[in-house]
Parts: structure tokens; C-alpha cells; sequence
């Protein structure tokens, strides 16, 4: 059985995750063979198919670890005990910061998402359609309580931000003129200034 851990108790799965992460984002996903990513991890092509399967599992693990994070923090958001102007701002804001954070991430993930196999291709969209789908029933309870203009579709209000939040790997740069949060505020704002009746 493969160790679980190296030297400085690094678990395997993440070594392999941070080694494919790495170089998916410097040479593609589709130039880095299984070969190259278990020598920058420092394990066996065993310790790979133990734990992933697949290049393609890998892949797939790489979107799927930021989606968990902004699904869970967007549910906490949704379930908070506050006005609904408040919710929306905090998760609008949130998937902005989330990303920033994970940019290597969703940066190969968007260039590289037409390489998964078509049952995790159609496994992601729909974890991505779960997550929306949240995101704009905050929306429509604004909407319906008045609080937000409805001369907009929630739909599209939805697609507005999210085309904001999938184009960041295409500009952002780390140490740039604005921080991950001024940037979240930044869009945020502009969500709620749409939204206002």
C-alpha cells in the first residue's frame, strides 16, 4: 500500500494535487503526461492510480476542491440570519475571493474542462449548475421581498457575475494594484448597484 504521508507528514493525495496543479498551469493539461506529475511529486505512478484513477481524476479533483469550499461557504451565506441585501453581497463577494485564491485552479480548470471524460464533464456541470442555482434563489428572494429590482431576470443577473468571476485568471495578477478583497468589493458593488429598484 502506498505511504500516506513523505517526510514532512505531506499527505500524498495533496503532493500529487500540488505537483498536477503546478504543471497543468505551466505547460497544459494536455502536455503533462502521468510520468511528469508523479516525479514532481515524488511518488510511484501506483501512488497516483490509488488515490485518483486517472490524470482525468486529477483534473477533475483540482476544480472539485475549490467548488466544495465556495458551495459550503455560499450555503452558509444563504443560512445566516441576515437582511437578504447582505447575504447576496457576502457570497457575491465571496466566490470573487475564493477564486482569486484558487486562480492555478480555475485557470486550468476553464482551459481545460472539454478534457474530462463526459460522465465527469457531466458530473461537474452539474455541481456548477447546484451551485448557481443557490446563488440566484438569493437573488429571487431579494426580488420577491422587493428588495431587488425584478427588470432583470435573476438568470441572467447570475450569468452577469459569474462571467466576471470565470474571466479573472484571464487578468488578475497577484501583488497588482488591487487585493483579492478590493477587487470582490469591487464586484460586488456593481451586482448590487444592478439589483436596486
Amino acid at each position: 500500500m502506498p505511504r500516506t504521508t513523505d517526510g514532512d507528514g505531506t499527505p500524498v493525495p495533496q503532493r500529487l494535487l500540488a505537483a498536477a496543479t503546478r504543471l497543468f498551469a505551466e505547460q497544459g493539461y494536455d502536455r503533462t503526461s502521468v510520468q511528469e506529475i508523479v516525479e514532481a511529486a515524488g511518488v510511484t505512478k501506483g501512488a497516483l492510480y490509488h488515490y485518483f484513477g486517472s490524470k482525468d481524476d486529477l483534473l477533475h479533483e483540482v476544480y472539485a476542491r475549490v467548488l466544495r469550499v465556495q458551495q459550503e461557504r455560499l450555503d452558509a451565506f444563504a443560512n445566516a440570519d441576515e437582511p437578504i441585501e447582505e447575504r447576496l453581497r457576502a457570497a457575491a463577494a465571496d466566490v470573487v475571493v475564493t477564486t482569486i485564491e484558487s486562480l492555478d485552479d480555475a485557470a486550468i480548470f476553464f482551459r481545460s474542462m472539454h478534457h474530462l471524460s463526459p460522465e465527469k464533464y457531466k458530473q461537474v456541470r452539474s455541481e456548477r449548475r447546484h451551485y448557481h442555482e443557490r446563488f440566484r434563489a438569493l437573488v429571487e428572494e431579494g426580488q420577491e421581498a422587493g428588495v431587488f429590482s425584478k427588470a432583470t431576470p435573476a438568470d441572467l443577473v447570475v450569468d452577469y457575475h459569474f462571467g466576471s468571476v470565470h474571466h479573472l485568471p484571464t487578468w488578475y495578477r497577484v501583488g497588482g494594484s488591487l487585493t483579492p478583497q478590493e477587487v470582490a468589493d469591487h464586484l460586488a458593488d456593481l451586482l448590487l448597484r444592478a439589483l436596486r429598484p
